[in-house]
């Protein structure tokens, strides 16, 4: 039975929560944030607002790491360091130097995982749509277009000033609600050659942080990609996914992988399992990833997904924000 804690009792624990509940082979037996407020959040759990407190009292498996962006390498390092694995929430971290240095953590502690909350890889529609290209039935990719035009009102920011301002946050709408599309992207497209990016602000929200964000990308195989992202859409529209093949088309939208044949006409393949509830943007897979993770755990196999795995889609946010910046391409190293 995995001992497990939760660190950070904002909006994305309520998901984790439920899920480390629903598994049978682990125990929440820990909760921390600095707001005592929350301290009855969850009765018969223990309490923390200082989490170095928590891991010296409790005999820890398993930490998850639900707080702001900024903490999620220092958090993360300590549990690591301390010889607890971690679940971490998206963003690996605020930019590539932090993305690395958790990658070197990671090296460094070979017999401590830390898995990174990408869930959106474990929605079925997309896991059925990388079984197709990994097929080849279709032919090469030849493009991949990813399109995230959602809303946020100004409050969203109010609220919790930390998601406007660079040194916290690490960008907008690109880190914090479009970097699992950049994810998605680069597992269909492979290796990226180079990128050319836009980002701007279109709303007067008074923010340090782009709103909206666009990138044309070239892969080392030939294949483009279109990225654009955008927190100035009227409401959350659906995220669409969209991938070009040498015999074919697919495209994810509305949670369900459609195939368009040779005469335009659409078939539907599969469709995710859905979250109850208002946030339905979130997905269904978060508690298939940490289950995943979990047996990794227990099992010591590494089927998850590392540190390095996930440092790919910083870079390509960091690229587009250079890019941006200097008005020329930018070459991916790594």
């Amino acid at each position: 039975m995995l001992k497990v804690a939760v660190i950070g009792l904002g909006d994305i624990s309520k998901i984790h929560i439920p899920a480390i509940q629903a598994n049978p082979n682990a125990k929440l037996v820990a909760i921390c944030d600095l707001d005592e407020s929350l301290k009855d959040t969850i009765p018969g759990v223990n309490f923390y607002t200082d989490y170095n407190e928590m891991l010296e009292k409790e005999n820890l498996d398993v930490v998850h790491n639900c707080l702001p962006h900024y903490l999620h390498y220092p958090v993360t390092r300590d549990c690591v360091e301390a010889g607890v694995h971690v679940f971490q929430e998206k963003p690996l971290g605020l930019n590539t130097e932090e993305g690395q240095a958790l990658v070197k953590l990671e090296e460094d502690h070979s017999d401590v995982k830390i898995g990174v909350c990408l869930q959106n890889r474990y929605n079925e529609s997309f896991e059925m749509l990388m079984e197709i290209v990994k097929g080849g039935e279709y032919g090469k990719v030849t493009g991949v277009k990813g399109l995230v035009a959602w809303y946020r009102p100004k409050a969203y920011y109010d609220v919790k000033p930390w998601r406007g301002k660079m040194a916290y946050a690490g960008g907008g709408s690109m880190i914090n609600q479009s970097l699992h599309t950049l994810d998605l992207i680069q597992l269909v497209g492979g290796k990226i050659e180079s990128i050319r990016g836009s980002v701007d602000q279109l709303l007067d929200y008074g923010i340090e942080v782009e709103d909206t964000a666009s990138a044309h990308i070239l892969f080392e195989n030939g294949a483009r990609g279109l990225f654009f992202s955008t927190n100035a859409n009227p409401e959350n529209s659906s995220v669409e996914l969209e991938v070009y093949l040498e015999k074919g088309k697919f495209i994810i939208k509305d949670s369900i992988l459609t195939r368009i044949n040779e005469e335009g006409k659409k078939e539907e393949l599969v469709e995710d399992a859905k979250l109850p509830g208002s946030k339905f943007y979130y997905g269904a897979s978060h508690a298939k990833t940490i289950n995943q993770f979990y047996n990794c755990i227990l099992q010591g196999t590494h089927d998850y997904v590392h540190a390095k795995d996930a440092v790919v889609s910083i870079q390509m946010i960091d690229a587009i924000r250079l890019s941006s910046e200097i008005k020329q391409s930018i070459k991916m190293e790594g």
